[in-house]
């Protein structure tokens, strides 16, 4: 009697298949992003996996030639092991190179959670991918920032009444309207004006006649002085006085003149109205001369000193470069946007520089020679910069940069780039979102091929002797 020998287990199923869903799942990321560059990635490490697994015992050598791959050029997710036509658009397959199996520089140092992609030339242009080199030249020196055009607050005069009065004519009509010192503003008729006059003919000849008769000179002279000072504080222009003194004769209406050259910002009168003493008719702003506000960031403060040089640009003027300078730096950080206030002079005389519009305020410092990039090249992790560099033949790496001073437009590199290196500006999110599904994609295929921590003995299948 023969003992048969109970059937072996079945071995459980390969690890392939436990990753089958996540390939699947990252295969479709890999399409929507890039047209699927990562899937030939996965099916050559599938592939890998499935020949260890069928052949345990086999051990491939540096000197077996790898498999020929064949991909679409234009849909680049089609990758199959033998020659044929894309099933999308028709087109022969084409070998793929070995740079798209190893895309990156072994020299540098890998970034974490990023990977290097190969992209090919005709994706490049479909994507909009550019590049510029890594220059050496004058770094530092520059911050650039948002300003506002305002009125100078020093050359704001308002027109004060100081006596009552009922105004007869407005010459200065509108608000806006240029005016120079001296001109006319409005005239007006007040009683108290016109006695005040009275007062100061009377004792013009009063000093007359008292140098006449051999009398005290001096009694007159202060009776005069006092009756045109009188006139002097209720802004009584000095033709005015020159001509009560020539002609002899009060006027029924008085003109008031402005104080300065400007422009009407406000106007509060028209005629027949009547006006109270404390009335301001009239404000008025000197433009020759404004001012700009700007903000500076908390980290640039340490940069910015009063006298400091700066320029400012507008859209209205676009070919046009204004040049002023730091006047005023506010004492007090805002701290809801952690900057502060600061204030520059700007020389106006054609008036073309009108209060609320808005510009770019350049500050410049001192410069220093170093490396620099264009400033949409790097791409912010949160904890770190990256960029990626392009290697040729399609191949782009990442790389971890340290940045210093940038100006906007431009950004100085202290670590991590090298002069004459080319950087991705263009694109460059497109191929960071590749870098790190190829990442984990890899990331994903090294924890399925290998071996479990802990692999119980399986069971003989025999009984006791």
């Amino acid at each position: 009697m023969s003992l048969e020998t109970p059937p072996l287990p079945s071995p459980p199923p390969p690890a392939r298949r436990r990753f089958g869903a996540a390939v699947l799942i990252s295969t479709a990321l890999a399409s929507a992003v890039l047209g699927g560059g990562a899937v030939h990635l996965l099916a050559h490490r599938n592939e890998a996996h499935d020949a260890h697994a069928s052949t345990p015992a086999a051990t491939p050598t540096a000197s077996e030639p790898a498999a020929t791959k064949y991909q679409c050029p234009m849909h680049p997710s089609i990758v199959q092991d033998h020659p044929g036509k894309c099933p999308i658009c028709g087109m022969d397959l084409v070998p793929m190179t070995p740079a798209s199996a190893a895309p990156g520089d072994p020299g540098a140092p890998a970034v974490e959670g990023l990977a290097p992609v190969t992209i090919e030339p005709a994706r490049q242009q479909l994507i909009g991918l550019r590049t510029a080199p890594v220059t050496e030249g004058k770094v530092g020196g520059v911050w650039r920032t948002t300003g506002r055009v305002a009125m100078d607050e020093t050359r704001v005069r308002r027109v004060t009444l100081k006596v009552p009065a009922f105004v007869e004519h407005v010459y200065a009509d509108f608000t806006g309207k240029p005016v120079r010192r001296g001109e006319p503003l409005f005239s007006v008729y007040s009683p108290e004006l016109l006695a005040a006059q009275e007062e100061y003919l009377l004792a013009l000849r009063t000093r007359q006649a008292l140098g006449q008769t051999g009398g005290m000179a001096t009694d007159g002279e202060a009776l005069v002085a006092a009756a045109r000072r009188k006139l002097q504080l209720w802004d009584v222009p000095p033709a005015t006085l020159e001509r009560l003194a020539q002609t002899g004769e009060a006027s029924r209406s008085l003109t008031l003149v402005s104080p300065i050259s400007g422009v009407i910002t406000k106007k509060d009168v028209v005629e027949g109205a009547r006006l109270e003493v404390g009335a301001t008719p009239y404000e008025i702003v000197d433009l020759s001369r404004v001012w700009v506000l700007a903000d500076v960031y908390e980290s640039e403060l340490r940069h910015v000193k009063v006298g400091m040089p700066a320029t400012l640009q507008l859209k209205a003027f676009p070919h046009r470069v204004f040049a002023g300078k730091v006047s005023f730096l506010d004492p007090v950080l805002d701290p809801a946007t952690r900057t502060v206030k600061v204030r520059l002079e700007f020389p106006n005389p054609d008036g073309d520089l009108r209060p609320e519009m808005f510009g770019e305020v350049v500050l410049r410092g001192t410069t220093r020679e170093g490396l620099k990039i264009p400033s949409d090249a790097v791409i912010p992790t949160g904890t770190t910069q990256v960029v990626f560099v392009a290697l040729g033949e399609g191949r782009f790496q990442p790389r971890e940069v340290r940045l210093g001073e940038s100006d906007g437009k431009s950004v100085e590199v202290t670590s991590g780039l090298k002069a004459g290196e080319q950087v991705v500006t263009g694109a460059n999110f497109l191929i960071d979102s590749e870098s790190h599904l190829r990442a984990s994609l890899a990331a994903l295929a090294a924890a399925a091929s290998s071996p479990p921590a802990s692999n119980p003995p399986a069971a003989s299948g025999h009984g006791d002797h």
